[in-house]
């Protein structure tokens, strides 16, 4: 690297390590910050010479970045930003800390990955998925997927992991000559209703998909997540054994493997990595706090709270909402969430900046509830045994704050 950006380098690794000293955060975003101050081109320069992964998408990128990282780890050090710092200052920190790997795998902001791109020259890029998300500055779906097949267009000769049962995603996708797809299901449906090519509607049926007024339809996947495993292009099934719940994270499994073997890796040397990521940044993480067991999920927005139900226990259940800056003020989103899978009599417990408001919706939905002022009082309101706990970004960062920044 040139002079300049091995100071910067080395000032991002410094700033960070005092951060976490500190005990200010986990410096995955102010050493990258004060490096790109140094030298705005440090990003480009990390990124040279290592084969780059990119992982994109409303939901699922942080997960799906920890399973992709651990399954190319069969060909030698990757490089990660594992605790989804995902706009270029959480980048350039990561590439820094981790020093000369051959490898790097990087979770990205939806709104940043043409930036990204543009900088780093990925081998691979993978969509997940496009969906509503912090209503009061975030694109709208449709602009947001025109914004990455603009990228994609840009920039032919990436290889483009994407997610077959998700038409935004297609349409962004399709146009790309080296498109992989991959199939894991889609059960949020209310943001791909309208063709995006043409404005026609969409239809559904038996897991296929198709626009009624244009071409745009459902591509047949070549990696494909059945029963409880993945099927890989050459038809051969692989039972996928997590630690992480829910169908959903089969579904980020395969996304990761199709990924991972853009580089080379076969699938059979790939699975048996995944079983060793149990927790991601404090997602799915659980800890035992005065005879209860709790877990952690995070839910940001309408899509993954209805996962969020899917992977929770019926067990007394804590609910957290705050509408601060990285969570989006706006709480109107509320009302997308369907909460009657609550109404099976288990305790429901709410808290955090906006409970009010969470309050008005359980009350809609017809879900009783407690509202507690503190996750102290959440915890000795609950029986012993397990509390789901379910928050959005900044209340899920609160908790995981009291249980000590569990991981």
């Amino acid at each position: 690297m040139p002079m300049r950006a091995k100071v910067a380098s080395s000032v991002s690794r410094t700033a960070a390590a005092i951060s976490r000293a500190a005990g200010r955060g986990d410096g995955s975003v102010i050493g990258g910050w004060i490096g790109l101050k140094i030298d705005p081109d440090l990003l480009k320069n990390l990124a040279t010479g290592r084969a780059i992964a990119l992982v994109s998408g409303t939901n699922g990128k942080t997960t799906t970045t920890r399973l992709t990282a651990a399954a190319l780890g069969v060909l030698g050090p990757v490089a990660t930003n594992s605790f989804g710092a995902n706009m270029p200052s959480g980048h350039t920190s990561a590439l820094a800390k981790a020093g000369a790997t051959p490898f790097a795998v990087l979770e990205v902001d939806e709104h940043y990955l043409a930036r990204v791109i543009d900088e780093t020259t990925p081998r691979a890029v993978a969509l997940l998925n496009l969906s509503r998300d912090q209503l009061d500055r975030a694109k709208e779906v449709a602009m947001m997927a025109q914004l990455w097949r603009t990228a994609l267009a840009d920039h032919p000769d990436i290889r483009v992991i994407a997610n077959a049962d998700d038409p935004m995603v297609v349409w962004s996708a399709v146009g790309s000559p080296n498109v992989t797809w991959f199939s894991a299901g889609q059960r949020w449906h209310d943001d791909s209703w309208v063709c995006p090519e043409c404005g026609s509607s969409i239809e559904r049926r038996e897991g296929e998909w198709w626009c009624v007024g244009c071409p745009l339809r459902r591509p047949r996947a070549q990696w494909v997540v059945e029963d409880e495993g993945v099927t890989d292009p050459n038809g051969d099934w692989h039972l996928v054994k997590l630690q992480l719940p829910g169908r959903v994270n089969l579904g980020n499994a395969a996304a990761a493997l199709a990924t991972a073997a853009e580089f080379g890796v076969r699938a059979i040397e790939g699975v048996p990595r995944l079983s060793s990521v149990t927790s991601v940044a404090g997602r799915y993480a659980q800890v035992d706090r005065d005879g209860r067991n709790i877990r952690l999920l995070l839910a940001k927005n309408p899509a993954s709270w209805l996962e969020a139900f899917d992977m929770a226990d019926v067990a007394p259940t804590l609910l957290s909402i705050n509408a601060r800056d990285p969570d989006g003020l706006d709480t109107s989103w509320l009302y997308d969430v369907d909460f009657a899978p609550l109404r099976d009599g288990r305790p429901v417990l709410i808290t955090g900046d906006r409970a009010y408001d969470l309050a008005v919706r359980l009350t809609v939905n017809g879900v009783p509830f407690r509202h507690v002022k503190t996750f102290d009082e959440a915890i000795q309101a609950s029986p012993p045994g397990r509390l789901e706990v379910i928050a959005n970004y900044t209340a899920f960062q609160d908790i995981r704050a009291e249980l000590d920044r569990v991981n």
